[in-house]
């Protein structure tokens, strides 16, 4: 009985030392970046032994837990048959927030889904537009969040805000695409910097920016075909 309690005590302190030495490692990454305006919403032990996943409002960026180092870029995860960046993991779930403002089109049958950054004043974007009917009879469902790259305020930020308004959002950016005026909407309350935002965290320099389900972001227009291939390597 002796023995059993003596044992008990050990696990107790091995598993107090632990909670003790995260909460630590969490206060002294937390007061280093404090240093440097840096404004840290999470913390999380990456895959790599003594170094940290830390989410801040500017994107992922990864620190040692003493708060000496600080690494920001992409990690590969080496044990599958190619190199697979998983970066941009921890920014699905700020993705998957916004699910009810997306424009989507769902596949019949669903083998993949894609989240895409777009802009209705880019050609690429447009004729990435284009294939989505080809891309969902090939499995493909297609999410849209918005992306005006001269902004929110701007005059295409308004016009996109419009078509996310629309009761027929999917026709409004078809149409967009193809040219045609936008219905202006009076009262539109849609806010799509919040579309940015998060799309800024993905380090998204233009559009279209197509981020995968595992987080890996892909920019530019690849042909329907070539998409479908990078899905099914995955």
């Amino acid at each position: 009985m002796k023995h059993k309690l003596l044992l008990l005590a050990a696990a107790c302190v091995a598993t107090f030392t632990t909670t003790v030495y995260g909460a630590t490692e969490e206060k002294v990454i937390r007061d280093t970046l404090k240093k440097y305006d840096m404004h840290v919403e999470a913390i999380k032990p990456s895959p790599i032994v003594g170094l940290n996943v830390v989410e801040t409002t500017t994107g992922i960026v990864y620190m040692t837990d003493d708060g000496k180092y600080l690494l920001q870029g992409p990690i590969y995860d080496m044990s599958g048959k190619k190199p697979v960046n998983i970066s941009n993991q921890p920014l699905m779930k700020k993705v998957e927030a916004l699910k009810n403002e997306m424009i989507i089109f769902k596949a019949p049958q669903e083998k993949y889904v894609i989240t895409v950054f777009t802009d209705i004043s880019c050609g690429y974007c447009k004729k990435l537009h284009e294939s989505v009917g080809e891309l969902n009879a090939k499995g493909v469902t297609v999410r849209y969040l918005a992306y005006p790259r001269q902004g929110a305020d701007s005059d295409v930020g308004k016009k996109m805000a419009s078509i996310w308004c629309n009761g027929l959002p999917q026709k409004a950016l078809t149409q967009a695409f193809r040219g045609e005026e936008v219905a202006m909407i009076d009262g539109c309350k849609i806010d799509l910097s919040k579309h940015m935002d998060v799309g800024n965290l993905f380090k998204i320099t233009g559009t279209p920016a197509i981020v995968f389900a595992d987080g890996e972001m892909l920019s530019g227009f690849p042909k329907p075909d070539v998409l479908i291939q990078l899905l099914e390597q995955k």
